[in-house]
């Protein structure tokens, strides 16, 4: 390596004296032998302001629990629906089979696999491209367009008509066994597929999703193509829908709903300029389903969105907000409560981490990866902004608010990447979606997926 310099005896003594000097690191070597580093960078004084109630606060179901699997972005979304559905059933509880957009996202997925080694065939097999769509493979993680794909083409129905099993909510073992055989079916693939020879190539894409979905509907069972639905009303009615389909039961209770939402993001980056919409190469789930489309807007422009959906109906209540963000930062899941302000790490470890949104994302240090669901919003009455958002997770009903958190306006800033957000509220923006979409590399930060 070019200018490098190796460490030598006399820098390790240097060090040593620096760290016999430091008499804050010496008194912690102690403590951190038995202590947890997040509970000690806690800072009582800045939590107390963190309290729990909001100016806009839209009445929401029981908080969902997507247990030990990757679909936040599945059950965020389809907590969007189901209060749609459940204000036309009459309903308090509702929930959508998330299992059944899992079964066929991972289908279609494991399908958009092999389109994409097919149509990187000529390319070298170390090639970066390459290496990342065998890399990523085929998992749990989604995006808000992909979860529009999936129903647009396979409907959806209620929780009980398709319930979760052992496999659907522990998905390490299927996603292993998927890969595992999907890697070793991709050198043939690449071999027919830059030979040219198309009947073989068809023939083995074939053999690859019958066994793949047979596969499937041993871990999550056969999914209904029609199905009755019996539930109980607000007024103790008893009512039986017979003789549905996933489509049907998503035409008559959502209908185009979903068309008329987009996906705008927070990207500020040099190479991402704001208003301009983006997609990203080799991200999807659905061969011939829609591109994965971002429109880049400034923090204030996005938060103001937001909060027009929050807020824009009767009692000063509107619709809440699918939206993703980095939920490993400044957590405290005691609490239910993510804050920059909670915790003093640089205090604790001497280490200065401080870093701007834009070199967060170029130095791989945050990204999105994580999607739930904005319900309330308090704005402060001095500065007429924001200062506190409430989330409904999808962790179970655990916690101190019952599965529901809190985020500091601070920590939305710095961590939040992606809303979905009517049209409507776009005004003459609306119009950059129709311009062509800057196309992203596949490992661009924008480009990844919430679990």
């Amino acid at each position: 390596m070019k200018n490098a310099v190796s460490i030598t005896r006399y820098d390790i003594d240097r060090y040593e004296r620096y760290h016999e000097n430091d008499t804050v690191r010496r008194a912690l070597t102690g403590v951190f032998a038995k202590t947890n580093m997040n509970d000690m960078a806690f800072t009582t004084k800045n939590a107390k302001k963190n309290q729990f109630f909001f100016s806009t606060d839209i009445k929401t179901m029981s908080a969902t629990n997507q247990l030990s699997s990757g679909r936040c972005w599945l059950f965020a979304a389809t907590n969007v629906l189901r209060e749609i559905i459940a204000k036309k059933l009459n309903v308090d509880s509702f929930e959508l089979s998330q299992s059944y957009l899992a079964f066929f996202d991972k289908f279609e997925r494991i399908n958009y696999y092999i389109a994409s080694v097919i149509d990187t065939a000529d390319e070298a097999h170390n090639s970066r491209v390459v290496d990342h769509i065998v890399g990523t493979g085929v998992h749990d993680g989604g995006q808000w367009d992909m979860f529009v794909n999936i129903v647009k083409k396979y409907g959806i129905l209620p929780k009980v008509c398709y319930p979760e099993t052992f496999q659907s909510s522990n998905t390490g073992n299927v996603n292993k066994h998927i890969n595992n055989y999907l890697r070793a079916k991709t050198p043939e693939l690449r071999k027919l597929a830059a030979a040219g020879e198309a009947d073989a190539l068809a023939a083995l894409r074939a053999e690859m999703l019958e066994k793949t979905y047979s596969f499937l509907c041993s871990c999550y069972d056969v999914p209904p193509q029609e199905f009755d639905f019996e539930y109980k009303d607000k007024d103790g009615k008893i009512i039986t829908i017979r003789d549905m389909t996933p489509l049907k039961f998503f035409e008559t209770y959502i209908g185009d709903y979903l068309d008329n939402y987009v996906s705008i993001i927070h990207a500020p980056t040099e190479d991402k300029p704001f208003n301009k919409a983006y997609t990203v190469k080799y991200l999807g789930n659905v061969v011939g389903g829609a591109d994965v489309c971002y429109l880049n807007l400034e923090m204030d422009e996005f938060k103001a969105l937001v909060v027009k959906q929050l807020t824009d109906g009767e009692d000063n209540k509107g619709e809440i907000v699918w939206f993703g963000s980095d939920c490993g930062k400044y957590n405290d899941r005691e609490k239910a409560c993510w804050d920059v302000d909670q915790y003093d790490e640089a205090a604790l470890t001497g280490l200065d981490a401080a870093m701007t949104k834009e070199n967060m994302l170029n130095y791989h240090t945050s990204q999105m990866n994580h999607a739930m669901c904005i319900t309330g919003v308090n704005i402060d009455e001095a500065t007429g902004k924001p200062n506190r958002w409430k989330i409904e997770n999808s962790w179970g009903t655990g916690g101190a608010q019952s599965g529901y958190h809190m985020a500091s306006d601070a920590w939305f800033d710095l961590y939040v990447y992606q809303a979905v957000v009517h049209k409507k509220y776009l005004g003459d923006k609306a119009a950059l979606l129709d311009e062509p979409k800057i196309e992203l590399e596949p490992w661009d930060p924008m480009g990844s997926l919430a679990d």
